[in-house]
């Protein structure tokens, strides 16, 4: 992060996402947002003047694409190399914190949305976790696996990931990451060859 005497509208994003992976969206003020990111309120208003939901779906968008950044990376050299990324991504992020943290995109999209209304957050939410899909999809296809089975592998791979690093929050254990990892190894294994 940048170290400068006044705040950048990015490490006030990225300090909301890490915020939020925490301790969720509606257990988060903007105010604490602004604070966790050493962030003045006046200046975290100013970039985002709709308040609490417009930083929050920036949060998801940076968390998005950072992590589809690190996925595009690995993903060139294969789907199984991708999937090690995108685990060994989480692994660190929940380790590093003492399993404080988890995805801030999954904590905003389990929030119960206001009736009859979808926040933006949340459809920012569902277009990364597509996002993230369709980079995982286009790797399984590029290395000859049909297109439906590697939609649903995507799908299966994104989900997994994200409910384990709840589990490991929840049993302060990277266990559930190493099962996951080597069942979702071996299926990619079988798709690719398939």
């Amino acid at each position: 992060m940048a170290k400068s005497s006044a705040p950048s509208r990015e490490r006030i994003v990225a300090g909301a996402a890490d915020m939020i992976s925490r301790r969720g969206l509606s257990a988060t003020s903007i105010r604490e947002m602004a604070k966790h990111a050493k962030a003045p309120l006046g200046s975290t208003y100013h970039y985002f003047p709709e308040g609490k939901q417009q930083l929050a779906t920036e949060a998801v968008r940076f968390t998005g694409e950072w992590v589809a950044g690190s996925l595009r990376k690995e993903l060139e050299a294969g789907p199984a190399e991708g999937l090690r990324a995108f685990l060994g991504l989480w692994r660190k992020i929940v380790v590093d914190s003492d399993f404080h943290a988890g995805c801030p995109v999954l904590a905003v999209a389990i929030e119960e949305p206001p009736a009859d209304e979808i926040p933006p957050a949340l459809a920012a939410a569902a277009e990364v976790f597509e996002q993230w899909e369709d980079l995982l999809a286009a790797s399984l296809r590029a290395h000859g696996t049909e297109a439906e089975q590697a939609a649903q592998l995507a799908t299966l791979i994104v989900a997994a990931v994200e409910g384990t690093v709840a589990m490991c929050r929840a049993q302060r254990s990277t266990q559930p990451l190493d099962r996951t990892a080597e069942q979702l190894q071996a299926l990619i294994a079988a798709a690719i060859k398939g």
